[in-house]
């Protein structure tokens, strides 16, 4: 009789009750190439794996030319921009990510740092920890409301719906938003009456806050640009949650140097980690966060969860809910 075991390589530490699930039915070698260590075992495995498992590494065309037998690659992540998706395609292998599990999680720390930024709670917290806070605070470190005002979605899919949930229904707030297509009223839900579609521009120009959580594509990248930070109020403050690429960020310092907007919130950015020189890690009106809009226990455990069961039913022939439409690649 045949065996069935495979060989899965992992190249991203995946919790110790989703690797006991991959060891009791495949072969699996763990190996993180971004650990120096280890590097060497990762392409030592290449050539002999049929499925790999990770996340926040490229997965280049090279890379692939040195794994032959590879069947699937299952992304402990949502974006797939470390990906080869028309190589993928063209050699039949199958991708998997993990929408739906981070949507909710994600939303929560851009409204947080919608929040943080619009009431300029980490200067303040920092302004109490360094001793500064001597008597009541003057209209100089005053910050402004979030609720009544007005917020523009960029993108209408899973987490531009949590955050117009928590806007609209939570503090009353007016939400504008922009999508490829207009939202039906049937999946808008209780929504419904309560978001409005707009085209680009005017969600610029009438946001108090411009939040983006478009995917990362050739035609979103510096969607917020110096065009668009030219047309938004000088009180507008941008949140970007989705992809560092979606701003351009000279443009965006410029814009706040300029008092063309008033601040910004950014958890993702064009190179990661943050570079020490950049500029925007000690700007005065920015609020810069490490990339953690999923980045809680319960999330991050069922994005392995979900990842590991995409890996095990493309092994075992099956159709998994995270398999990736590379047919459009």
């Amino acid at each position: 009789m045949t065996s069935t075991r495979q060989q899965i390589l992992v190249f991203r530490e995946l919790p110790d009750d989703q690797l006991a699930r991959l060891q009791a039915a495949h072969d699996v070698t763990v190996a993180n190439p971004r650990v120096a260590a280890q590097r060497d075992a990762f392409f030592a495995a290449l050539p002999q794996a049929q499925a790999l498992i990770g996340s926040s590494y490229p997965i280049t065309d090279a890379l692939l030319d040195e794994a032959p037998q590879l069947r699937v690659i299952s992304s402990i992540s949502v974006g797939v921009d470390n990906y080869p998706l028309a190589a993928l395609r063209e050699r039949g292998i199958a991708l998997c990510h993990t929408p739906g599990v981070l949507t909710e999680t994600t939303a929560d720390t851009i409204f947080a740092l919608l929040m943080a930024t619009s009431r300029r709670i980490p200067e303040l917290a920092m302004y109490v920890r360094s001793g500064q806070w001597q008597r009541n605070i003057g209209e100089e470190l005053f910050g402004w409301d979030v609720h009544g005002k007005t917020l523009g979605i960029l993108g209408m899919g899973r987490i531009g719906m949590a955050l117009a949930r928590r806007a609209a229904l939570g503090f009353g707030m007016r939400v504008l938003y922009n999508n490829r297509s207009v939202v039906p009223d049937s999946e808008l839900g209780a929504l419904a009456g309560h978001v409005h579609y707009v085209a680009r521009d005017a969600l610029l120009r009438e946001a108090d806050f411009v939040v983006s959580v478009v995917p990362s594509t050739p035609e979103t990248k510096h969607l917020l640009g110096a065009e668009a930070f030219a047309l938004m109020k000088p009180s507008a403050i941008v949140i970007n949650g989705s992809r560092g690429a979606i701003v351009d960020e000279a443009a965006l310092l410029h814009a706040l140097d300029t008092d063309q907007i008033r601040a910004a919130g950014l958890d993702v950015f064009a190179t990661e980690p943050l570079p020490v020189e950049s500029p925007l890690r000690t700007h005065a009106k920015v609020v810069a966060l490490p990339h953690i809009g999923s980045a809680t226990h319960e999330t991050r455990h069922a994005m392995a969860e979900m990842a590991t069961s995409n890996l095990l039913q493309v092994l075992a022939g099956e159709q998994p809910a995270g398999r990736f439409d590379l047919s459009q690649a």
